[in-house]
């Protein structure tokens, strides 16, 4: 456990992102295997809930969700009310932007559209609300980038601010090659007290960004840590087997899985308060949390790919 930048929110290193619990598709590979190809609503809700509770199990007190995410919101909600989790003593952060427009699902034209207005801000802080009660903790605007517009949209803004006003914290997610620009930018709004951004071995380029705004007193949330599976043994690009070779040399010297130790490498990270596990089965939530076991004793180095090649390809990303 560790406090969350400047916010006095006391954290788990570990937290549970509901990506890819929420809804039928996801772009991790192998998503639809963790689900067992098993897509009715009650089902898809008991498995998630399955996976919480193996996490609470595990330690993990912090939670992540989001608009777009499906019926995620709606799952844990019913999951945190079922168990009766204290709010005082989990953290729960959820965001808004993303409208989710797969209609159930796998397959569809577009499964969510990004829209950063007032009206889809007003409209879904009250949807997040009621799913999440006095749960939610920190709100966040999802996949906020320079070009989306959101950093300078006053009535947004003024929004975010009477949000953090009322008591929750305010953040957000970044997404793309130009993830530093945008928490620059976001820096100077004096407005945002946690950050959650893509950062695993094969794209570390905001890594000086997020120890900047760590060292300006921002909570900093780590996702995407294992790439959407690529950097685990279900990626079998062959352009990718010798940066998994030295993976696996890397874990089996600590007994260790290739996921954990992937994990481990963003937990080293000095700044990176929590580090989201996307977990969609109770097997990897139990083998994510050996990364709190693992030291890492690798070089990131070894596996970076440019930035802009690593977005490309996770653009491409099929979901399943």
């Amino acid at each position: 456990m560790r406090s969350l930048g400047r916010t006095g929110l006391l954290v788990s290193r570990l937290g549970l992102g509901l990506a890819a619990l929420g809804r039928p598709g996801y772009i991790n590979l192998g998503h639809a295997d963790d689900l067992n190809r098993n897509y009715d609503p009650p089902s898809m809700q008991a498995h998630a809930h399955e996976v919480l509770d193996a996490a609470w199990e595990s330690g993990i007190r912090y939670f992540d969700v989001a608009r777009s995410y499906g019926r995620g919101e709606e799952f844990l909600g019913r999951w945190l009310t079922s168990r009766q989790i204290d709010p005082a003593s989990v953290v729960v952060a959820s965001k808004w932007g993303y409208i989710y427009t797969a209609n159930w699902q796998v397959t569809a034209e577009k499964h969510e559209v990004k829209e950063h207005t007032r009206a889809v801000f007003d409209r879904q802080l009250d949807e997040s609300s009621r799913f999440l009660g006095a749960h939610l903790d920190i709100y966040q605007i999802h996949s906020a980038t320079l070009e989306s517009g959101v950093l300078e949209n006053t009535a947004v803004l003024e929004g975010l601010r009477a949000l953090r006003q009322s008591g929750v914290k305010v953040g957000l997610s970044l997404s793309g090659p130009r993830q530093a620009d945008t928490l620059c930018r976001a820096l100077e709004l004096d407005l945002f007290d946690v950050v959650q951004a893509t950062w695993n071995l094969l794209e570390p380029s905001v890594g000086p960004a997020l120890a900047e705004a760590h060292r300006c007193g921002m909570g900093i949330v780590i996702k995407e840590a294992l790439a959407n599976g690529r950097l685990t043994e279900r990626n079998t690009d062959p352009n990718f087997a010798h940066k998994l070779r030295h993976l696996q040399e890397l874990a089996a010297k600590q007994s260790a899985r290739v996921d954990a130790m992937a994990l481990s490498a963003v937990l080293a990270q000095p700044w990176a308060d929590v580090v989201l596990s996307g977990a969609a089965t109770v097997a990897q939530c139990l083998s994510h949390r050996q990364a709190l076991e693992v030291k890492w004793t690798g070089d990131v180095a070894d596996f970076a790919e440019p930035a802009e090649d690593y977005w490309s390809k996770r653009a491409v990303l099929a979901w399943n």
